[in-house]
Parts: C-alpha cells; sequence; structure tokens
C-alpha cells in the first residue's frame, strides 16, 4: 500500500509537466489543426535558460527570488522562439499542402536539438536538490512514503498555470478570438478577427507554458541535456493524443494517465519497458476511442 502511494505521487507529479506541455500541442492543433513537432525543443531550451539563470543568480540573491526569475525569463526567451517559429516554419506554408508544415516543424525540431548540442555540449547539466525535505504521508514497516517540497510546488504552480490559462481561454476577448479561429478561421477573419495574431499569440502562449514545464523538469530531476526535448515531446504529444488532440481537459488527463502508467509501470514491473507500455496503452485506446479519451468526432465542412 506504502509503495503504491508512493508511486502514485510520483506519476502524478510527472504527469503534471507531461500534461503542461500537451496543452501546448493540443492548441497548435486545435487552432490551425497542425502538430508543431518543435515544442518539445522548445520545452528543453526552457530547461537551459532555467539553469543558466539559476546559476548565475545562486549566492547573489534569495532563492524564492532566483526561481520566479529562472520562470520569467525562460518563459520570455520560449514565446520568442515560438513566436519564431510560428512565422518561419508555419506561417508561409499555411496555405500548403498538408505535409509541407510537418516536415518544416520536424526540419526545426532538429535544427533546434543540434543548435543547443553545439552551443552547450553534449554533456549533462545538473543542479543540486533546490527544495529538500517534504511532509510524511505513511510509514509503512520502514517504507516511508513522502511528498517532497518540490512535488508540492510543482503540482500546485501546474494547476495555477492551467487555471489561469482556462480562464483566459473562457473568459476573455483573445480566448474568445482563439475559439473563433478554432471553428472557422476564414469565418473569423470576415468577422474582423485578426488572426495571424491570434494564431501568433496562440504559439506564445504554448511556448510559455513549455519554458515553465521544462524549468520544473529540471528542478524536479535536476539533470538535462540537449536530447530531453525529444523524448519528453513524443511523451506530451502523446498524452495529448491518449486524452483527445484538440481538447485541452484530454491534453492534462492525458499527461496524467501518461505519468501514472510510467510511475507504476516502472515500480511493478521493469524500466526499461515503461515507453513499451505507454505506447502499448495508447493504440488499444485509440482502436476503441480513434478521438481520444476526450476528444471532439472531426466534423467536415461542405
Amino acid at each position: 500500500m506504502a509503495y503504491a502511494l508512493q508511486q502514485l505521487v510520483n506519476g502524478l507529479t510527472l504527469g503534471m509537466i507531461y500534461g503542461l506541455i500537451a496543452v501546448g500541442y493540443t492548441m497548435v492543433y486545435g487552432i490551425i489543426g497542425m502538430i508543431n513537432f518543435a515544442h518539445g525543443d522548445v520545452f528543453m531550451i526552457g530547461a537551459f535558460v532555467g539553469i543558466f539563470v539559476i546559476t548565475a543568480l545562486t549566492g547573489l540573491t534569495s532563492l524564492p527570488l532566483a526561481l520566479l526569475a529562472a520562470f520569467i525569463f525562460s518563459a520570455f526567451i520560449c514565446a520568442v522562439y515560438g513566436f519564431a517559429i510560428e512565422r518561419v516554419a508555419y506561417r508561409p506554408l499555411r496555405g500548403s499542402f498538408r505535409l509541407a508544415p510537418l516536415i518544416s516543424a520536424i526540419g526545426m525540431s532538429i535544427l533546434l536539438e543540434n543548435y543547443v548540442q553545439v552551443s552547450q555540449g553534449a554533456l549533462e547539466r545538473a543542479i543540486p536538490n533546490l527544495l529538500p525535505g517534504g511532509i510524511t504521508l505513511m510509514n509503512e514497516n520502514g517504507f516511508v512514503v513522502q511528498l517532497s517540497w518540490m512535488q508540492m510546488s510543482i503540482i500546485a504552480v501546474t494547476l495555477g498555470l492551467l487555471a489561469a490559462f482556462t480562464y483566459l481561454v473562457t473568459k476573455t476577448p483573445l480566448g474568445r478570438a482563439m475559439r473563433a479561429v478554432e471553428q472557422d478561421a476564414k469565418m473569423a477573419a470576415l468577422l474582423g478577427i485578426d488572426t495571424n495574431r491570434t494564431i501568433s499569440i496562440t504559439f506564445i502562449i504554448g511556448s510559455a507554458l513549455a519554458a515553465f514545464a521544462g524549468v520544473m523538469f529540471l528542478l524536479y530531476y535536476g539533470v538535462i541535456d540537449f536530447y530531453i526535448g525529444f523524448n519528453a515531446g513524443i511523451k506530451a504529444f502523446t498524452a495529448a493524443v491518449l486524452g483527445g488532440i484538440g481538447s485541452l481537459p484530454g491534453a492534462v488527463l492525458g499527461g496524467l494517465l501518461i505519468g501514472l502508467i510510467e510511475a507504476f509501470w516502472s515500480g511493478y514491473a521493469t524500466v526499461a519497458y515503461k515507453d513499451v507500455a505507454v505506447y502499448s496503452i495508447l493504440a488499444i485506446v485509440l482502436m476503441f476511442m480513434p478521438s481520444g479519451l476526450l476528444g471532439r468526432h472531426e466534423v467536415e465542412k461542405v
């Protein structure tokens, strides 16, 4: 019981990070119907910016201010990258055949990954645990179930970001414009909505969320390299598909499920095959629910 509870806590924490990245995938797909395969590399850049800021400010200011600066600066840098990706890799090809933006996005992903590898090296970068300790949930026969301060912080920050983003989408003029462009971009443009601006802002917001996820990944694991964007990006994309691509609640649900599957499979089976378990469950779900758990059936416009 205690071991299962610890794996549940670990899985929920990891799932929160995956869900936050998956929201960026599903936002872009929902609004322009394309997958941003460079999104995982934006997440990776966010982690690297975070480690630079934290390392530079350690000893110069308090830990909370250093972490706040890492989140803000990382979100700003990644937002710039997201804007550039939309302008360079997507906008010129928006009216082209559907495979062209996909190839462009993959090329942008390879470019960003190799850019970081060349500029920062292929070796891992590490930081110490900045929030040691936590609270004990259970002590069963010497096995201590602990909810660390880091895990609580990650869950709290993720829930806060998702709540703010939900309010933005559902209650603000920008959110109404995003939903209008998602439903019918041509009609939204005829009604006076600047579709190019709305799409660019969507990329910016999604990239900022990926930056927050990158910094939290760094703080949680303490080790990053130039390749984490590929692995985390594929897992987050899987989460978006599992939950229902285009559905924001589905992206979060998919992320939580992926995190829980990884945690419990690693704990009770073998770590080497946790990815096999994730993708096998994805395939089984899509066999019976092709649109994902919370996805909407596509309606063809005629």
